[in-house]
Order: structure tokens, then C-alpha cells, then sequence
């Protein structure tokens, strides 16, 4: 079994014209570039608007990309960078993610029906996890997500 490409070679293909390379890429990182902007936004509206505006950053620094750094360093900097250019904007704090749907922060799973203790205890678990996260100053709170989200 092969494994997989690593994402610095991905986005040089990409540099070089190798469209199916991006869509590697996005598919690899969009699940956590996405949450970990739904947990640091005050609206999902905004986490999106946010999102759609990175991977358009992506797009344009193509010709220019050089791998001096991890490619999730480079992606999750962009990220953290655009968050703090908006909350500037918008001189507000972040809103906690309790009021975020807990649905839009978890990976779909198969459904559970036969197990509904499993998955209230799940539920329960989760909301505790994001309080906690939540109750973190908003570094420590960045750095956990991008630890968790990315690996970094």
C-alpha cells in the first residue's frame, strides 16, 4: 500500500499545473480548515465566508508557492491570519462555540439508532469537551484547535 502524497509535492503539482493536485488537497484539509473556523467565528455565515475566502488565497499564491514550511504551517497561518484581520474588522471577540449547532462540529458518522444511550453519552461528551474549550483564553484556545484540527 502506497502512501499517501505529501501535501508539500500536492501543492507544487499544483504550482505547476497539475489541477488534480488541489482537489486533493482540499479534500484532505477541508474538514478541519473548516472547523477550525466555525470554532472561531461568531456565525457560521462568517466561518464560511472566511473558509471560502482561504482556499481563494490558496488559489492566487499558487504561482508563487515555495514548500519552505509544512504545507498545513502555510494553510493554517493563512487561516489564523484572515481570523485576526476580520475580528479586527469587526472589533469583536468571538462568540463560544456553545452557541454553535454541535452538528457542524462533528464529522458525520453511521447512524447509531440501535445504541441511543451511546450516542446521548456521545452528545453529552462533546458539549463538555467544547465548554471547556470555550472557557480557554483565546490563544490557548487557537493553539489547542490547531493542534487538534491540524497537527500542528
Amino acid at each position: 500500500m502506497d502512501a499517501p502524497e505529501p501535501d508539500e509535492r500536492l501543492m507544487t503539482r499544483y504550482r505547476d499545473g497539475d489541477n488534480s493536485a488541489f482537489d486533493a488537497l482540499y479534500e484532505r484539509h477541508r474538514g478541519g480548515l473548516y472547523r477550525f473556523m466555525l470554532r472561531q467565528c461568531a456565525t457560521q455565515a462568517i466561518a464560511e465566508e472566511l473558509f471560502q475566502d482561504i482556499w481563494m488565497r490558496v488559489i492566487k499564491a499558487r504561482a508563487t508557492y515555495e514548500p519552505t514550511a509544512k504545507f498545513t504551517t502555510w494553510l493554517y497561518q493563512m487561516a489564523r491570519n484572515r481570523l485576526i484581520d476580520n475580528h479586527r474588522r469587526a472589533s469583536v471577540r468571538p462568540v463560544a462555540s456553545g452557541s454553535v449547532d454541535a452538528d457542524t462540529l462533528t464529522e458525520p458518522q453511521a447512524p447509531d439508532a440501535e445504541r441511543p444511550d451511546r450516542r446521548a453519552q456521545s452528545e453529552q461528551g462533546m458539549q463538555a469537551l467544547l465548554a471547556l474549550v470555550d472557557a480557554l483564553p483565546a490563544e490557548q484556545r487557537q493553539a489547542f484547535l490547531l493542534r487538534e484540527e491540524a497537527g500542528m
